[in-house]
């Protein structure tokens, strides 16, 4: 009987172990992370240090092009000494308030109305030219319009990004929610769920996918609609500076202010992307997956 015992099989002692693995892939992870991260200073590095080359020995005209330390000079004015319109801080919150507003209504609104006519064909037959000759219509003129009824105060601003956001979104959930896999639908009302309860617990969670994926693109259009409607016509926010150093042939007060929307956009972006991890953390790795786009 001895000979015929078997003794437990050993693991390889070359053989990795699970944790092993897991912590080669988060190293891998962060090498390419920060492999990323040096190449995009390096591009950032390379154009200002070729822009501010050009421009210090006379080949791009510093009058028409600006320069980086041009730039540089006028942030620290605009944080230093404030603008024509009051503190630098006061235009980003009131740019960044009328973005806000615009993108959380654009949002519920597009969410609401896209899965609504997702789910009801009739109601998407009947509303689908006003949608289509809705989204045709310029947002320069809507913008000039919206000035007309609003005024130069922040509502012109507001509706006008609430416009850019909800043609964003509402694509995305009408569609996500045509997308939704019929048997789903069909399983819970067998089970006695009612036309609401198939929506609210089937179809938005089904649909999410799409309408977080448009979060990211909607805020981009939320300060697009600010700064234009700003740059239209506006008392204060950054769209308005920009506006003014455009008047007085200031390219570097137009350079900075972008740069300070760049980094208002990027913080946003962020901000974003941890909201959608965080809200589909259920998605297999590969989806969830994200090159930074």
């Amino acid at each position: 009987m001895s000979e015929l015992a078997t003794e437990p099989a050993e693991v390889p002692a070359d053989e990795p172990s699970e944790a092993e693995l897991l912590r080669a892939a988060r190293s891998r992870r962060r090498l390419r992370g920060l492999l990323v991260l040096c190449v995009q200073l390096a591009l950032v590095a390379l154009v200002l240090g070729g822009w501010q080359l050009g421009a210090s020995h006379g080949v791009l005209d510093s009058f028409t092009y600006g320069s980086p330390s041009g730039v540089v000079g006028q942030l620290r004015t605009w944080f230093e000494h404030g603008t024509a319109s009051g503190s630098i801080w006061h235009n980003i919150a009131v740019t960044m308030q009328e973005t806000v507003l615009g993108f959380v209504i654009g949002v519920a609104a597009g969410v609401v109305l896209g899965v609504a006519l997702g789910r009801v064909r009739a109601l998407a037959e009947v509303m689908a030219p006003f949608i289509k000759a809705g989204n045709a219509v310029p947002r320069v003129v809507l913008g000039s319009m919206f000035i007309i009824w609003f005024g130069l105060g922040p509502s012109g601003k507001v509706a006008l990004a609430v416009v850019l956001v909800f043609f964003s979104v509402f694509f995305n959930a009408f569609q996500g929610t045509r997308e939704v896999d019929g048997n789903l639908i069909d399983n819970a009302r067998v089970l006695g769920a009612s036309e609401w309860q198939v929506t609210c617990r089937v179809v938005v969670p089904s649909a999410m996918t799409w309408i977080v994926a448009s979060l990211h693109a909607a805020f981009g259009f939320a300060l697009i609609g600010a700064i234009v409607g700003e740059v239209l016509g506006a008392q204060a926010g950054l769209g308005q500076l920009i506006q003014q150093a455009q008047g007085q042939f200031n390219a570097d007060g137009v350079y900075a202010g972008i740069l300070v929307i760049a980094v208002l956009a990027l913080v946003a972006e962020f901000l974003i992307t941890r909201f959608e991890r965080r809200v589909l953390r259920w998605r297999p790795t590969a989806l969830s997956g994200s090159t930074g786009l």
